[in-house]
């Protein structure tokens, strides 16, 4: 009896760490991301809202930038946030997207697609929920009249840059173009969480949220649409 269930749950692991099937490794993957990504973000949340000594951190890293700011490193920042904003964003979703209906990758078109505008939705209700007002400085850099927990920009750089760098691990077959693009999206995305603080824009814990909270978003959809085209391709079979 003990050996019958001991192998039931030996096949069941291979099966959720299996590459191919319904609920194989790709679901169980997704679902690890997305359990770690929402613990992160409950975290922050909670240390955020409890005002904990992350608020103090944030404080500190908010003045220490503000205090070393100079030109031109200040419009360099200026112009990361704005190409991530906006027209900016449509554009890269739109080049993006042609290029998927270009090489015929329609699921990953679709992730585009419903990640990104969706995953934008969510930050937004997220902000309004918490409602915690931006870092205050005497001479700001920038002056925006919208709530800053968790940050937009951060958001919506990790949904694109993020979905971005899991086609190309999955769609090409060499390494050194996998790591190459996973390293170059990750720098992206640190960049523009990086150009909100350095604008005095967001606290720290405002683009690390961000990350977390697209990052379980993407694992949601990629996950979703992984499987909708794997039973899509069971019934062609």
């Amino acid at each position: 009896m003990e050996h019958q269930i001991f192998s039931k749950f030996i096949r069941f692991i291979e099966a959720r760490l299996s590459p191919g099937g319904e609920f194989g490794l790709h679901l169980t993957a997704g679902l690890v991301l997305l359990l770690v990504s929402v613990a992160i973000f409950g975290e922050l949340a909670e240390d955020v809202m409890g005002k904990e000594a992350i608020t103090v951190l944030d404080a500190q890293v908010a003045h220490w930038f503000h205090a070393r700011a100079f030109e031109p490193l200040t419009s360099f920042m200026l112009g990361v946030s704005l190409v991530h904003t906006g027209v900016g964003m449509v554009v890269l979703v739109a080049a993006l997207g042609w290029y998927f209906w270009r090489v015929r990758a329609r699921y990953w078109l679709l992730a585009l697609l419903v990640a990104v505008p969706t995953g934008a939705i969510l930050n937004v209700a997220l902000k309004y929920h918490f409602q915690r007002v931006r870092p205050v400085f005497d001479e700001p850099l920038v002056s925006l009249a919208t709530y800053s927990f968790p940050s937009g920009h951060a958001s919506v750089a990790t949904l694109f840059y993020g979905l971005l760098a899991s086609y190309v691990m999955i769609a090409r077959p060499h390494w050194h173009v996998r790591l190459g693009a996973a390293a170059a999206c990750a720098m992206m995305i640190l960049l523009v969480a990086l150009s909100r603080v350095y604008l005095g824009a967001h606290y720290l814990s405002d683009v690390l949220a961000a990350m977390a909270e697209s990052v379980a978003w993407l694992a949601v959809c990629i996950t979703a649409i992984s499987t909708l085209r794997r039973r899509r391709e069971a019934k062609t079979l």
